[in-house]
């Protein structure tokens, strides 16, 4: 006879099982994806590195005290396009041929195709022909500079993260967001000039009288006002940052979301973007794991990089693919944990967005860094589009840092500086007798790096000694830019050209 108490156990164990399949149901669902990147910043301009003016970026700083956040993480190639290709494929550009603004070389994975094809929606807000490196890739949900004020409106950047969220619970699938906000690129924020369509005003301006010039620019009167202009922009993409974050908040997704942080590369400034310099390839990089980390948790130790990102992703949400990528998942220091050979970082230049391939290599430690520009002794001049009018206004009224001016435009074979005195790259030692030691065992490093990766430049590093020899090394190894396209993409190439042409301004 079944009694009333066995009953009772009975149904207790089945509330038991219930809530225990709940909790695993719960504790397996998969992982959302969401990756934010700024336009153009500079690891100098955040807060949290403690250089910058105060209450610049503060929901940066409050998302850092949730999150961990790495102190050594860099771009490898510091220019937009090919900077996020490396996001989207873990790979170098020498290892998939995306060097510059050009598709890649070959059909490689990507982040946004394979999440696709494991049932992910994906979705892009911003920078989409930028962040898109396979040309045949259609997102599931888009926005771009047209549909967000010029990528420049909180607001919109909000509403649009909303309404996908929103798509992801009605179909009840799991995302790969990616937001890209335009700001702080040029054009600056200037409150007395003109205004792109639909951007809109940061929650705070600032002044010159604000102003702190990180020492890789000249103190000037114009240096000081660009800067200001720059970090209007820069708090705008903290307001975008913050509306993003309070949205996924709100959604109640916010806990079963790995979100990762951080810039294409150094500011719009000479010596920063699209440079192999501390500058040019430093970023704030922040991660919230809901799953795994250590709350609050600062990592100065190891050097990551932006090719380590897509292996993250696959490593979090447990997808395996048959390729093999350069970068390795960073999971097992979200909780403090320790990686061995995370010690250097390297650094790519090849194709700007217009003009000459100018290649550039640098490897990177915490303590020095060397660069090799292969190009220097061609007499080619170095101009890209993130000058503003600071090296006009030198040359027009500023003859003390005229030589500023001239070892832009030109620099020299090799570079070599002393990163733990010298962030800013002031005093190039390539020349001193007491560092030739390391300069030897950092040409022979980087040497070694490029050999593995089948690198163009290896040749030139190789042959050091035959400076007059690059020219013709760059001109057999660099064809021009367009003759790297296909037709469809010189196409597309064009029609880039003139919108941004006809925006006043190259993305």
């Amino acid at each position: 006879m079944i009694t009333k108490n066995i009953i009772v156990r009975a149904f207790i164990v089945l509330i038991n099982l219930t809530s225990i399949s709940l909790f695993s149901q719960k504790a397996t669902k998969p992982l959302n994806i969401l990756l934010i990147t700024a336009d153009d910043l500079g690891y100098e301009a955040v807060n949290s590195f403690g250089r910058s003016i105060p209450d610049l970026t503060p929901n940066m700083v409050e998302f850092a005290k949730e999150g961990v956040q790495f102190t050594e993480a860099h771009t490898i190639t510091p220019i937009c396009v090919p900077s996020r290709a490396i996001m989207a494929t873990g790979l170098y550009g020498v290892s998939s041929g995306m060097m510059g603004f050009i598709h890649m070389k070959k059909r490689v994975p990507t982040t946004m195709q394979v999440f696709q094809d494991n049932g992910y929606l994906t979705g892009i807000l911003g920078k989409v022909d930028h962040s898109t490196p396979d040309p045949n890739f259609n997102w599931d949900f888009s926005k771009d500079f047209e549909d967000l004020g010029s990528g420049r409106s909180p607001q919109k950047y909000a509403e649009y993260t909303i309404e996908f969220l929103n798509r992801c619970k009605l179909e009840e699938r799991p995302f790969y967001l990616m937001i890209n906000s335009h700001d702080p690129h040029r054009i600056f924020h200037n409150p007395d000039g003109k205004k792109l369509e639909g951007a809109e005003e940061p929650s705070r301006l600032f002044s010159v009288d604000d102003v702190e010039i990180p020492g890789y620019l000249p103190k000037t009167d114009r240096v000081k006002l660009e800067l200001s202009h720059y970090y209007n922009s820069v708090r705008r993409f903290d307001d975008t940052f913050g509306a993003v974050i309070e949205a996924f908040k709100n959604s109640g997704l916010y806990e079963n979301t790995l979100i990762v942080v951080l810039s294409d590369n150094g500011s719009a400034f000479p010596f920063a973007k699209a440079n192999c310099y501390v500058a040019s390839t430093k970023t704030p990089f922040y991660v919230h794991y809901p799953r795994h980390m250590r709350k609050g948790l600062v990592d100065t130790e190891h050097m990551i990089s932006e090719v380590d990102i897509f292996p993250t992703f696959l490593d979090a949400t447990g997808i395996k693919i048959k390729n093999k990528l350069d970068g390795r998942s960073i999971l097992p220091l979200l909780e403090g944990g320790k990686q061995r050979d995370r010690d250097f970082v390297i650094g790519e230049i090849d194709y700007k967005i217009s003009g000459k391939a100018t290649p550039i290599r640098s490897y990177g430690t915490k303590r020095f860094r060397y660069i090799f520009n292969p190009w220097a002794p061609t007499g080619y001049r170095y101009y890209n589009n993130n000058e503003g009018q600071i090296n006009k206004d030198i040359e027009a009224n500023h003859p003390e840092y005229i030589e500023y001016v001239n070892f832009f435009r030109h620099r020299v074979l090799e570079e070599f500086y002393d990163v733990q005195a010298d962030p800013d790259g002031s005093n190039n030692l390539i020349g001193d007798p007491s560092f030739q030691k390391e300069i030897k065992k950092y040409r022979k490093a980087l040497k070694k790096w490029m050999k593995s990766k089948n690198d163009p430049v290896f040749r030139m590093l190789k042959n050091i000694d035959k400076p007059e020899k690059m020219g013709e090394y760059i001109q057999s190894n660099f064809p021009s830019k367009m003759s790297l396209m296909t037709k469809e993409d010189q196409s597309k190439e064009i029609e880039r050209r003139r919108r941004a042409s006809a925006r006043g301004l190259e993305r």
